[in-house]
């Protein structure tokens, strides 16, 4: 991936998408599965309660996640080469997405310091 920051011109919208589902992908167990080829299938997006929701060690506000029920989003990260589908049918990150840098993830998920 280039060093040059947001190479892909993801929208902030978009950023913020992705650097949820990179927490998703990196959580594993029941919700995420590494593939042969680098890409890590999504067995289930988060779903909110309240005003926030969990992913992995992290909470998320409601507020910041609302790419996650948007299709123009996941056909952008998907046009942009960021999403696939898995064999099975699952979205899945593709290698390039799981290493891009959103530069928003430490602002969207807060992490308890205990």
């Amino acid at each position: 991936m280039s060093s040059r920051a947001n190479p892909s011109k993801l929208n902030a919208l978009q950023l913020k998408t992705l650097a949820i589902l990179q927490e998703v992908a990196r959580s594993g167990g029941d919700v995420s599965e590494e593939l042969a080829d680098g890409s890590v299938a999504l067995n289930r997006l988060p779903h909110a309660h309240g005003d926030h929701f969990h992913v992995g060690s992290a909470v998320v506000r409601a507020k910041d996640a609302t790419g996650l029920g948007n299709p123009g989003v996941f056909g952008a990260l998907r046009r942009k080469g960021l999403i696939a589908m898995a064999p099975d049918g699952r979205p899945a990150l593709t290698a390039a997405a799981m290493s891009y840098e959103t530069g928003v993830a430490e602002a969207i998920l807060h992490r308890s310091d205990h």
